[in-house]
């Protein structure tokens, strides 16, 4: 197999953009899975693969060896100083696979849904996307504040999440939450009730807010219950990620038997 190693490539060129520019992802429809889980989850799930670049160590590996064995698509090889710019990994993964972007599906307005409200850090969101999945969520809408869900970094912190559960993103979650059915309930401080006090069975939204500023004032105002997490004195508040895990287990413990 060739190796390349010019960075002057045209698919060099093509794939650092969709590392890099969120711009680049949405006028191509396409992204990036760095890494042979993600590989693996996008073959298990029966989704195309349009190019797979592997490095020249990479090529070598079992693992990809294997899954490479897996698919049709197209093979490329670049040199392992190459391969390394393409990846923000202290270790390389040794394998990235050029995808498109599924298409969004059609907001469903009732159920139990997530709805991130300016969720700007990237591990927070792919981790809240891996909790969602696990908690059962049906689907999740992302403001347009939220960071990119097909971005490498979220993906990677996602594990594949992003291929079962149903997401939109740049949502107005104002217009949707008028149309929702069923309760919609925030993390909020002021008027809020114990999350373990506060009835979250049937139908119903949570919301979870920016890590600076919270859930925004037009969507607190739409909430039908107002939650908060209980902690000890001198906490101020939880990293949303962790925040989301606890309510997402909570309303799922609550509805075990509905």
């Amino acid at each position: 197999m060739e190796i390349i190693t010019s960075s002057q490539n045209s698919l060099f060129k093509q794939v650092m953009k969709l590392s890099q520019n969120r711009r680049e992802r949405i006028k191509t429809q396409q992204t990036l899975l760095d890494g042979s889980h993600l590989l693996a989850a996008w073959l298990d799930a029966g989704h195309p693969i349009e190019k797979i670049i592997v490095s020249e160590s990479g090529c070598q590996r079992s693992e990809i060896q294997a899954l490479l064995a897996r698919s049709p698509a197209h093979v490329v090889c670049f040199a392992n100083a190459l391969f390394n710019q393409l990846t923000d990994l202290p270790s390389a993964s040794g394998v990235l696979t050029v995808v498109a972007i599924p298409a969004a599906p059609i907001a469903q307005y009732s159920g139990f849904v997530l709805l991130l409200d300016g969720v700007q850090d990237p591990g927070n969101v792919g981790a809240i996307l891996r909790t969602a999945q696990a908690a059962g969520v049906e689907q999740v809408l992302l403001s347009s504040a939220c960071a990119d869900v097909w971005s490498p970094k979220v993906l990677r912190a996602g594990m594949g999440a992003q291929l079962a559960l149903p997401m939109i993103e740049n949502a107005d979650l104002c217009l949707f939450a008028s149309q929702f059915k069923g309760q919609i309930a925030a993390t909020l401080l002021d008027g809020a009730v114990d999350l373990y006090d506060a009835p979250l069975t049937g139908s119903l939204a949570l919301v979870l807010g920016s890590e600076g500023a919270g859930v925004s004032e037009a969507l607190a105002k739409m909430a039908t219950q107002r939650i908060k997490i209980p902690m000890q004195q001198g906490i101020e508040s939880l990293n949303v990620g962790h925040a989301a895990a606890i309510c997402l287990y909570e309303i799922k413990r609550q509805n075990r038997s509905t």
